[in-house]
């Protein structure tokens, strides 16, 4: 709810602070007072067209300001912080509540800026995070169910459950129609670009195959290219390496080489082991040099025979393998590998490209089955959003009848539409038929300020408990009637505000007499400046007994403005 309220040089207003209560809070006041500016004010916090001619002359700028408190999880409290601004959380009771700062300043010149949670912000985010707060009805045609979304919504939430539950199986349902019917619109969109693309991959794919390369083959092949481009200097290394190691074939077993030499140390070490321990371990470690020498020589004479006397056919061999996997690589990948993963990912684009005869036929019958199921929640929720609507229709014509509007009456149509949205298969709107026999028209069309004020209270007063604004304000509900309707419109104020912070700015008594709280504006003698004051108990039969006969200081009026006000209590 609002708690407070600041105007600074709005209008005929220099500088008020308006505390606001719960409940019903009434402000009255002579005519020219002033009151319209605190509905012009909270218009300005609401994100409306910038009035220049509203701010004070001879002065810079007008000021709107307003203190709200909300539940910490109302909705207005993530769309300020969403901007940057600030909410101030406190624990009551159990349950934490934030302090919402909204302001709007206009200067002279016509600029505005505004401020959301103490920082600055556009003037579409106040009004974001206004229409969540307040509602405005009366002479600026403030329509919150204008648009309708918004009447949509607020018939589905006095419908209840039924439609809530119902919904959601729509919803569940359109979604995996939506999916299907995408899946099949891709597959036959640019049929053409789609034909091209299967080509193109066919045929690289094709050029791959074609090699049957192996993973890691062209490092495979590189090295064993170098191998056979050096196979003679290899060979001769390693008869040299032989040679000396364990001597040629030609050679006497007892010439010169490292085996023989190394055979012979052994020997004479071995001779006189017994006599030294030491000499014996140093006699084992020749023994072993002895066979690591022999083995490596062997192997070396191995090397050398195993050499393929027919490298040049088979380097021949190797390097047209290679020139085969080069064109590979250069045109899919840097490496066999990388060539052989781009054709995995080209044959999965094949296949989503290539559409499948049996897959499309089960996707078209998947649809068909899902659109049956989706007529059949959308003709359900069209049956119970209009049973709903015949029932809200009726309890608003019958708040109008209350309000002094006999022979006007509701109508809340909902028909059915051709296209599936998110919210079913249908349209609703609102109208209102004046008069008897008056064509049904939009809500706002064909209405006066007051006739209009009296027709959103009445659908306010039904619809409160199930789909609430936290502050409704009202300008003009009271414009034309009195008596017991005016009665009776105080009467539906209050019950409206059990569950909302209710403004109303009222001309009659017996509306004022509901208050919970009664504020009063006033101007001075010259009619240049107004003040704003929360009466007591005792000045609200003064200003009451105003109201009625324009005296205040009648004993009959202020006795009559006690009997209003006991009446009302009562």
């Amino acid at each position: 709810m609002i708690e407070e309220i600041h105007i600074h040089d709005l209008g005929v207003i220099t500088d008020a602070v308006l505390p606001l209560g719960p409940g019903l809070s009434v402000l009255s006041g002579e005519t020219g007072a002033g009151k319209t500016m605190v509905v012009t004010a909270l218009g300005m916090l609401l994100g409306n067209r910038a009035d220049a001619g509203a701010v004070r002359s001879g002065s810079a700028k007008a000021l709107a300001e307003a203190t709200v408190r909300v539940p910490a999880e109302h909705p207005a409290v993530s769309l300020v912080e969403e901007s940057g601004g600030t909410v101030d959380r406190e624990d009551v009771g159990r349950a934490q509540e934030g302090l919402v700062l909204l302001s709007r300043t206009v200067s002279a010149e016509g600029r505005s800026r505004a401020h959301v949670g103490g920082r600055s912000a556009p003037v579409g985010t106040l009004g974001a995070v206004g229409e969540t707060l307040v509602a405005v009805h009366g002479q600026s045609d403030q329509l919150r169910l204008k648009s309708q979304a918004a009447q949509r919504k607020a018939l589905d939430d006095y419908a209840g459950p039924p439609v809530a539950h119902e919904l959601g199986l729509y919803r569940e349902k359109l979604a995996r129609y939506r999916g299907v019917v995408a899946t099949l619109r891709a597959a036959k969109e640019n049929s053409r670009e789609r034909a091209l693309q299967a080509q193109s991959l066919t045929t690289a794919l094709a050029e791959i195959d074609a090699v049957e390369p192996v993973p890691g083959e062209d490092v495979q092949l590189d090295a064993e290219s170098e191998k056979l481009t050096n196979l003679e200097a290899l060979r001769s290394a390693a008869l040299t390496a032989h040679t000396a190691l364990s001597g040629s074939d030609e050679d006497d077993a007892a010439g010169a080489n490292a085996v023989a030499m190394l055979s012979q140390a052994q020997q004479a070490l071995e001779n006189e082991a017994d006599a030294d321990p030491d000499l014996a371990a140093l006699a084992a470690r020749v023994r072993e040099l002895t066979v690591v020498a022999a083995d490596v020589a062997a192997d070396l004479s191995g090397y050398a025979s195993g050499l393929d006397e027919d490298g040049p056919a088979r380097l021949a061999e190797v390097e047209a393998r290679r020139s085969a996997l080069r064109r590979l690589t250069k045109k899919y990948g840097a490496t066999i590998d990388e060539v052989l993963a781009w054709a995995d990912d080209a044959r999965a684009s094949l296949q989503k490209l290539v559409v499948d005869p049996q897959r499309e036929e089960e996707l078209r019958a998947e649809g068909e089955a899902l659109r049956a199921g989706l007529e059949e929640h959308a003709a359900t929720l069209l049956s119970l959003r209009r049973a709903a609507a015949e029932r809200l229709a009726a309890a608003v014509s019958e708040e109008l009848t209350a309000l002094a509007m006999p022979n006007a009456r509701l109508v809340v149509a909902v028909e059915p539409a051709e296209r599936f949205t998110d919210d079913g298969r249908d349209s609703i709107e609102f109208m209102l038929a004046p008069h008897a026999g008056a064509t049904p028209r939009p809500l706002g069309k064909g209405a006066s300020g007051g006739e209009l004020s009296r027709i959103m209270l009445a659908l306010e007063v039904v619809l409160s408990e199930v789909d609430p604004v936290p502050t409704f304000v009202f300008d003009e509900v009271d414009s034309g009637v009195g008596g017991k309707a005016a009665v009776e419109i105080g009467r539906r104020l209050k019950m409206l505000a059990r569950n909302v912070q209710v403004l109303v700015v009222t001309h009659l008594p017996q509306v004022a007499a509901f208050a919970d709280q009664h504020v009063l504006v006033t101007k001075s003698s010259d009619s240049s400046v107004s003040d704003v004051k929360v009466l007591t108990q005792e000045e609200r039969v003064v200003e009451l007994a105003r109201m009625l006969a324009g005296h205040e200081d009648s004993d009959a009026a202020r006795e009559h403005a006690r009997e209003l006000m006991r009446d009302a209590t009562a």
